[in-house]
């Protein structure tokens, strides 16, 4: 193999054209940079200009990671989606100058694409389908290229002294790549927060006027953040227990969920008896954020929660 290409769409370009026949776009940018054939190519939308390269130079080999990104559509793998639309693309290229055997090739694509899904993680990127945390786009690609000299390498996992150097690599050129090309991953607000994990301001304001005599819309939970920045605390670190709800990871410590997070939304009224808090059945709403939720409003309507009878 000759040359490894990361060939940008242009801007304009046909996505229709692009996918009924990708190899013209990917032909014609080859042949601008004079490479006619014994290479391989990859595709993205993202600006290559915005790409990242981190390398890591040792005594018996180096490794060089290039990345660019894009996961406006983030998705979690394994989970069911309906695709319409195909959006962000994350592509890395891993050079190794060294000797590595065809075992430790496999293992190093492996090793980077932990720590691609490691660097979504780090920046809390959620799937645009599910709102789960996201693992990569549909239409990422890794590649693994070395220079086949030197003493022969076997290990490549994230353990071994290659598969470190190639999680730092990636790791730090993936998250890079990604707040060069989407900065606003690393300025979200928390209304920003809880849209992605499909938790609207107008969803939570329809499900929590549901309570009887608790009335509140979109202009009110706004005033209420601004007003409050601990507020959103609240609500972010309810949406981080929801998630380990979601997965059945309720710590031990806790022998009744519901009673946990009734308690841990008295906490944003006062001290009560959370066991003789109403459950608000009819709220459809995770139960962590359920409960400070309506703690939030009925205390910006200076009110308590309602006990049972």
């Amino acid at each position: 193999m000759n040359a490894i290409l990361n060939v940008g769409v242009p801007k304009g370009y046909s996505d229709l054209s692009l996918h009924l026949d990708p190899l013209e776009l990917i032909a014609s940018s080859a042949a601008r940079v004079g490479v006619s054939k014994n290479y391989l190519a990859m595709v993205t939308a993202a600006k290559i200009q915005n790409f990242s390269l981190v390398t890591q130079k040792f005594d018996d080999f180096s490794v060089s990671v290039a990345a660019t990104a894009g996961c406006k559509h983030g998705e979690s793998s394994g989970e069911q989606m309906d695709v319409q639309e195909l959006c962000g693309t994350i592509n890395i290229i891993v050079l190794i100058d060294g000797k590595p055997s065809d075992s430790c090739m496999v293992a190093a694509l492996i090793t980077a694409t932990e720590a691609k899904s490691a660097a979504l993680r780090d920046l809390d990127v959620r799937s645009f389908y599910s709102g789960d945390s996201a693992t990569g786009s549909i239409t990422d690609s890794v590649t693994i290229a070395s220079l086949n000299q030197g003493k022969t390498i076997e290990l490549a996992g994230p353990a071994s002294k290659l598969g470190k150097a190639i999680g730092y690599c990636a790791r730090h050129a993936v998250t890079e790549a990604l707040l060069k090309q989407e900065p606003f991953w690393g300025s979200r607000s928390v209304q920003d927060r809880l849209k992605e994990r499909n938790l609207t301001l107008e969803k939570l304001a329809a499900e929590v006027s549901k309570v009887d005599g608790l009335t509140v819309d979109v202009a009110h939970l706004i005033d209420i953040l601004r007003k409050n920045p601990a507020v959103g605390a609240y609500l972010l670190a309810a949406t981080k227990l929801d998630d380990d709800y979601k997965k059945n990871l309720i710590p031990t410590d806790f022998t009744d969920w519901n009673e946990t997070s009734k308690c841990f939304g008295a906490l944003t009224v006062a001290n009560l008896d959370c066991s003789r808090m109403l459950n608000y059945e009819n709220v459809d709403l995770p139960p962590f954020l359920k409960y400070v939720l309506i703690g939030i409003v009925q205390k910006s309507h200076n009110r308590g929660f309602p006990e049972k009878t």
